[in-house]
């Protein structure tokens, strides 16, 4: 409970900035129930949270809700242009559930916002910049 305790406040520390939730599609391996617990915190919490749903593409950009998750089976993610979007609708923190296992280009290196990779599983990743916050 820990960790849900830290995004929590971390949500309610917020509620006068611009956020947004990406969410990793590229895979149904992910825990759907965390997943989903996750995004209905946001959603109870700070429902003008922006949810953005991505893979190697964005592929929905909607008001936060729980039940609008669906996932892909490819396996390839990339978060290039969730981090360019999101810096193009000046979102001052970015939340993205994810394994951290997808291609980021190597000449980005920091972002202009506050970052939160909100990994599920027992590794933990390197992640390029920002915080990881392990849930699980």
């Amino acid at each position: 409970m820990k960790w849900q305790k830290r995004i929590l406040s971390m949500i309610q520390e917020r509620q006068d900035k611009k956020v947004a939730l990406a969410v990793d599609t590229s895979s149904n391996e992910a825990p759907a129930i965390l997943i989903n617990n996750i995004v209905k915190l946001f959603e109870t919490v700070k429902p003008d949270t922006i949810l953005v749903q991505a893979d190697f593409k964005i592929r929905s950009i909607a008001p936060v809700k729980s039940d609008s998750i669906k996932y892909h089976t490819h396996g390839k993610s990339s978060y290039t242009l969730v981090l360019e979007w999101a810096k193009e609708e000046q979102i001052d923190t970015l939340f993205y559930i994810t394994d951290v296992t997808g291609f980021l280009p190597e000449d980005i290196e920091q972002v202009d916002f506050e970052m939160f990779w909100l990994v599920s599983g027992t590794f933990m990743p390197r992640i390029p910049f920002g915080k990881a916050i392990k849930v699980a």
